[in-house]
């Protein structure tokens, strides 16, 4: 499928219908919050410490936004630190193997799916023993035992912010990226959407509910947290793509169409597991966060999406609502 170009920013197939919507809900990275410069930058940060520490590996690559996106075009990657954990076992198993890492990375990512860390798992066994690294992290367990969650939450959370979380010091004293991150919704936002879904808009992300207070602050509230999930307080039995968390909360507010805004594979198929299943929802694809937005559109072309928009203040335009 190839979407039309409607305007600045809106592409989207002649099957989109704006009228019936009775609801909209929104991923929170990459849609309500620009993370480049904080998650993005945590799995960098992330990525190099453990591996200089548990395997004394001092040359490892960058995991840059092409990394990040590969990963995550597959659709098992909605967790940050999921996606960390594929690209140490990744650089892990290139240094054993003396092959170079970058080209070794996309090898795995190519031979990775939507069940995430447990495909890349499986096909680094075929190549090279790496149970030396798993059993090191020993993940995924817990935020607050395993090493892996511990090292990515100091770094992105900061020592006071981690204190808070975890009532445990960070062994890290700089700043958390979470400093970083550039909120996009804006109230004057929230005021156009509640002109056609009122009180019906609400949050299915993959952030904790603390984490995503400290970034929106008061515009939190312009959600109905009642019927909204953050994915990090629950059983990871939840995380994308299951669509469970998206129809507790389609249900919850009593929706019989649902508008689902995200920026990843994993919001996509997420969407279509929802309709699947009897809860209508179309999907709003974002691809304005990311580097690159146009290999974003294909990808959200290639897998038959009928809505994709730059940025979430393209949506009055887009559903008529200016």
């Amino acid at each position: 499928m190839t979407l039309q170009q409607k305007s600045k920013g809106v592409y989207f197939d002649n099957s989109f219908d704006p009228v019936n919507f009775d609801s909209i809900i929104f991923d929170c990275d990459g849609v309500l919050i620009d993370i480049t410069n904080s998650y993005d930058e945590t799995i960098i940060k992330t990525t190099k410490h453990i591996l200089e520490t548990f395997a004394k590996i001092n040359d490892s690559i960058d995991v840059d936004f092409k990394i990040i996106d590969g990963f995550k075009s597959t659709g098992g990657f909605n967790d940050e630190v999921d996606l960390t954990y594929a690209a140490i076992l990744s650089i892990f198993a290139a240094k054993k193997l003396k092959l170079d890492q970058t080209d070794f990375i996309f090898t795995v990512i190519k031979n990775s799916d939507s069940t995430g860390i447990k495909s890349v798992e499986n096909f680094l066994k075929t190549q090279i023993d790496i149970s030396e690294i798993i059993d090191k992290l020993s993940y995924p367990g817990t935020h607050k035992d395993n090493i892996l969650y511990q090292i990515f939450d100091q770094l992105f959370y900061g020592p006071d912010l981690y204190s808070k979380l975890f009532n445990n010091n960070s062994k890290f004293s700089n700043p958390g990226l979470i400093e970083n991150d550039e909120v996009i919704f804006t109230s004057d936002l929230s005021i156009q959407l509640q002109k056609k879904f009122g009180k019906q808009i609400s949050m299915v992300t993959g952030r904790g509910k603390e984490s995503v207070s400290y970034s929106l602050k008061h515009l939190l509230e312009k959600f109905d947290l009642k019927n909204s999930v953050f994915l990090e307080d629950e059983s990871r039995d939840l995380a994308k793509p299951n669509p469970q968390a998206l129809v507790n909360s389609i249900t919850g507010m009593n929706s019989k169409s649902c508008l689902y805004v995200g920026d990843s594979m994993e919001d996509f198929i997420m969407a279509k597991k929802a309709t699947i299943l009897g809860h209508k929802t179309t999907f709003c694809g974002i691809i304005g966060t990311s580097k690159n937005p146009q290999d974003k559109l294909k990808l959200f072309e290639q897998n038959e999406a009928i809505l994709v928009i730059d940025s979430i203040n393209l949506l009055p335009k887009v559903l008529n609502l200016e």
